[in-house]
């Protein structure tokens, strides 16, 4: 069950096309860290796991953003996005167009990517 924070006061501001698709990508993490919370990072609204800033989906102005907070977390899925259309990458950012959402077991992959260096430490 998801509790009004940061993330639900985002996405109510959105336009219905981008908030379905940012909030598929929440909807992703959610199923892959059930004990991730509302919260912020890096002043954005985010998931937080541990702590830590887990996820960060935002809308910009030419795409949606999305935002481990690792640039590792990001090289780790550079192979599953190769191709796809409107993706871009860059430290630490994926960058996409809403009518081409990410796939899904990428998204998966990211977030186990980012979990595992969380709990690294």
């Amino acid at each position: 069950m998801r509790c009004v924070g940061t993330i639900d006061d985002y996405l109510t501001d959105l336009d219905a096309a981008d908030r379905a698709v940012i909030d598929g990508v929440y909807a992703i993490a959610t199923e892959e860290v059930p004990e991730a919370e509302q919260g912020t990072g890096y002043g954005m609204p985010a998931l937080v796991y541990d702590g830590k800033p887990l996820l960060s989906v935002m809308r910009a102005k030419k795409h949606i953003g999305v935002y481990p907070f690792s640039p590792e977390a990001v090289a780790a899925v550079a192979g599953l996005l190769d191709g796809h259309p409107g993706v871009s990458l860059d430290k630490g950012t994926i960058r996409f167009q809403p009518e081409h959402p990410l796939p899904v077991e990428a998204v998966r992959a990211l977030i186990r990517a980012r979990v595992t260096q969380i709990e690294a430490g």
